[in-house]
């Protein structure tokens, strides 16, 4: 897409607050146009509207219910009405994990995560794909966790519940699809988050639910021995959106090395010969 995103167009879901606030507000610095949908969190909204007045670019702020599927093409359309196009998609909405907050399933908790972290992507995806084309350098950037890899397993058992985990699995089958359905003229690629602010971490009520040494065995598991903050994630997206020409259908794991977890790495025997 190259360096200069001036006059671009964003549509960021999710957008209200944390890691899709965070990043609507840097592409708006950069000049990018965005629209930023919400659906519940209303008390962060005149904080939001704050924000991006701010940066000067011009934004459009949607509420709008992405799991009726019905309310998705008028979405899309809204900001080919407004903006005239459509060049960069922020795949950032989910819903569930954290056992710890949710507790065992119920029919309607499954349904919901599933619902949230699976349809609503692809009937968005599905929706802009025309316009991201017509771009000839359109970016999807997928969102997804590291539960589609580790599971309900260890010190994440407390954070991950099954189907949350299954529906993180599913998005890379769906970014691998994406991409081959993009090319040559959209780029679909994936960030996978482990423990990061306001994902699964700090400033999370699922976070302040764990003891000190279940948040303490965590970070222990993570070779980086911390959590992640939102511009480690902003950066990974600027990235991928200016730069990345040549990466398509990837899952970028930005997880401080959890996935790897903590084992030792036994030194070289000596050998007999």
């Amino acid at each position: 897409m190259g360096s200069d995103l001036t006059g671009k167009v964003a549509l960021v879901l999710g957008a209200i607050k944390g890691i899709g606030r965070e990043i609507g507000l840097s592409l708006a610095r950069k000049g990018v146009r965005t629209a930023l949908t919400y659906h519940d969190w209303e008390t962060h909204l005149e904080e939001m509207k704050r924000y991006f007045a701010r940066t000067g670019t011009p934004h459009l702020i949607i509420k709008t219910d992405l799991l009726k599927t019905g309310h998705i093409p008028k979405l899309i359309m809204r900001v080919i009405d407004t903006f005239g196009r459509l060049d960069i998609l922020i795949n950032n909405i989910e819903r569930g994990g954290w056992p710890v907050v949710h507790g065992p399933y119920t029919e309607a908790q499954w349904d919901l995560e599933m619902a949230t972290t699976l349809r609503a992507k692809w009937w968005v995806f599905n929706e802009a794909l025309p316009h991201l084309k017509a771009s000839e350098q359109g970016c999807v950037i997928n969102f997804s966790s590291i539960a589609g890899v580790v599971g309900r397993s260890g010190p994440a058992s407390h954070v991950f519940n099954d189907g949350y985990a299954a529906a993180n699995r599913g998005i890379s089958l769906l970014t691998e699809t994406w991409a081959r359905l993009g090319a040559p003229h959209v780029r679909v690629n994936e960030i996978m988050l482990g423990f990061i602010d306001s994902r699964h971490a700090e400033n999370t009520r699922g976070w302040d639910l764990l003891t000190p040494g279940q948040r303490q065995a965590i970070v222990d598991r993570t070779l980086l021995n911390k959590t992640g903050k939102i511009q480690d994630v902003i950066g990974l997206v600027h990235y991928l959106v200016e730069g990345g020409s040549f990466m398509t259908g990837a899952v970028l794991r930005l997880d401080g090395g959890y996935v790897l977890g903590s084992e030792p790495v036994a030194p070289m025997p000596a050998g007999v010969l």
